[in-house]
């Protein structure tokens, strides 16, 4: 297996970088319980508030990384969810580069479970502990 490329604590701050924005976007939507307004729930504290930029700072923090240290980042998601194993990142890595398309933090965002996959994917390759929160 190839090493990661990567600096493994670079992952995990983007792992706790974008747990806090996939809870801000999770909560963002309130739905409406009618009745009094006074009476109902006053909204979650990491609600998405309009400037917050939270998600642009992930997306520009993934964006900014090397093209490999991007690839390295969309493999470990696949290894992660289990679309491959350890064994095949190298081949991993190289399929990331070929089928890149458009902005890789955008594409990494748009998948909810993402921060999981990277810290599944980190406990696979043998970065056993890196991935715990803090």
């Amino acid at each position: 297996m190839d090493e990661l490329t990567l600096n493994p604590d670079t992952v995990r701050a983007l792992i706790l970088k974008v747990r806090a924005v996939m809870a801000r976007e999770e909560t963002a939507s309130t739905p409406d319980p009618g009745g009094n307004a006074i009476d109902d729930e006053n909204p979650v504290a990491l609600q998405d508030l309009p400037g917050d930029l939270s998600r642009l700072d992930a997306i520009q923090t993934i964006d900014g990384l090397s093209p490999i240290e991007q690839a390295e980042l969309v493999a470990l998601m696949w290894i992660g969810r289990g679309d491959a194993e350890p064994a095949e990142w190298a081949d991993m890595v190289r399929m990331a580069q070929e089928q890149h398309e458009g902005p890789t933090g955008e594409y990494l965002l748009g998948h909810p479970l993402v921060a999981d996959d990277w810290a599944d994917g980190l406990e696979a390759l043998g970065y056993a502990g890196i991935a715990t929160e803090a």
